[in-house]
């Protein structure tokens, strides 16, 4: 049964509404061993997700729609959308130019890595409602603040949500996918107060400091990459290995972080699963690990005077 895939056009032919389509979709995925990961869990997730966006409906809820009976054209581009992410082995934000992050929809595409950081959970939760002791920052007293690594410009743009009073700096090594973050930077509406600035790390900003830095950057070890399934070959290679274990570009921004943060500020990095070589590599270092509803020990938290700032 793995090999079997019906044609789009016949697809379209016999399916009429989005149940239809889900089922082919969530049997065909199962059949042919799609992996998923880039913004859904399995093969249920990712087909619910391309029916509605695909159809340009409201993204968490499928079941008002089940039964709808789709027009010509619609069923065209369901079809071909199933069609093309079993042959393609695109993630569906991949075919669809979407993802979201924090139920913030975003522009992606090849130039950049699918999206999908703890951060973007973290950020609009109390860590930083400044309402309790527990807040990290106050959000009204943040003034400035950095994404590394900002790839799409997602994190840097709901860091500009969150941070009313904010002025952004959001670096990336690419090009392409700068281009990209503006694209993202124009539909937010808030290009007046992030600048996106490209270069390696802190070496372009020339001695700026900020009271928050925050960065998913890439974390993906020698031996994962060369076990990634093909999903995952689609996404920029740079964005994803970081050295032997993953943890070379987090240990340059460890380096360096201190050198650019304001007093009683700090630094929020995600860096994947591996507290323990973190851990024992900087025994001095206080990390402050926070949890998320689908992450634990993934993302850390270091004071400005942590890390000498």
């Amino acid at each position: 049964m793995t090999d079997f895939l019906p044609d789009a056009s016949a697809m379209a032919a016999e399916f009429v509404t989005p149940r239809d389509f889900l089922r082919c979709a969530v049997s065909l995925f199962r059949a042919h061993e799609l992996v998923f990961g880039h913004g859904t869990t399995d093969a249920l997730d990712e087909a619910a997700f391309i029916i509605l966006e695909g159809l340009s409906l409201p993204i968490d809820r499928l079941e008002p729609f089940f039964d709808a009976r789709l027009l010509p054209a619609e069923r065209d581009r369901l079809a071909r959308l199933i069609h093309d992410r079993v042959t393609t082995r695109k993630p569906a934000s991949y075919l669809l130019n979407k993802a979201y992050v924090g139920g913030v929809p975003f522009y992606v595409d090849e130039r950049v890595i699918v999206p999908r950081s703890f951060i973007g959970e973290l950020l609009r939760t109390g860590l930083f409602s400044g309402e309790d002791a527990s807040s990290l920052l106050d959000p009204q007293s943040v003034t400035s603040a950095l994404d590394l690594c900002t790839g799409s410009g997602c994190l840097a743009i709901l860091m500009a949500q969150t941070f009313p009073h904010a002025m952004i700096d959001a670096v990336d090594l690419s090009g392409d996918a700068l281009e990209v973050a503006k694209i993202n930077l124009a539909a937010s509406g808030l290009s007046d107060r992030i600048g996106l600035v490209q270069g390696d790390l802190f070496a372009p900003l020339k001695g700026r400091r900020y009271d928050l830095i925050i960065t998913n950057p890439p974390y993906v070890g020698a031996q994962v990459m060369s076990e990634l399934p093909p999903e995952y070959a689609h996404e920029p290679e740079m964005a994803l290995g970081s050295g032997e274990d993953g943890l070379d570009i987090v240990r340059r921004i460890l380096a360096d972080a201190g050198r650019h943060l304001n007093a009683g500020g700090g630094l929020l990095c995600e860096m994947g699963e591996d507290r323990e070589i973190l851990e024992a590599e900087f025994p001095d270092l206080p990390f402050l690990w926070l949890d998320t509803e689908q992450s634990s020990g993934e993302v850390f938290w270091l004071s400005a005077e942590a890390l000498g700032g």
